[in-house]
């Protein structure tokens, strides 16, 4: 099995507010309008993130990102009004930190050393 591309679904209630929301997250527009409730970010080559108009599902997703300098990434967020959770150590390797979403979404960013 060959596998190309992931997309990660977030499923939300007010798609207006998590518009807004994922535009400051990701520091930019969509990549891709789907369709008026529907709207995708390129996160890598081969990763997307897309939300999606579901409020039977909204709440309950989680996505976690890699990113090269996890501070870094803490100083744009809060640059960009965002509130990040504390960094928290994940075994021995790994740092993380969450943002969460109007609708109680978790994305996690988070650095492995190595």
């Amino acid at each position: 099995m060959a596998m190309q591309v992931l997309f990660a679904g977030v499923p939300v209630r007010d798609f207006s507010a998590a518009h807004e929301f994922y535009v400051r997250l990701f520091g930019r527009a969509p990549e891709v309008v789907a369709h008026e409730t529907e709207v995708m970010w390129r996160v890598t080559d081969g990763g997307w993130v897309y939300i999606v108009e579901d409020p039977e599902r909204a709440g309950r997703s989680l996505v976690a990102i890699a990113v090269a300098d996890l501070q870094e990434t803490l100083d744009e967020l809060a640059a960009r009004g965002l509130r990040v959770g504390p960094v928290e150590p994940q075994g021995d390797a790994a740092r993380k930190a969450t943002v969460t979403d109007p609708d109680g979404n978790v994305v996690a960013f988070l650095e492995v050393d190595g």
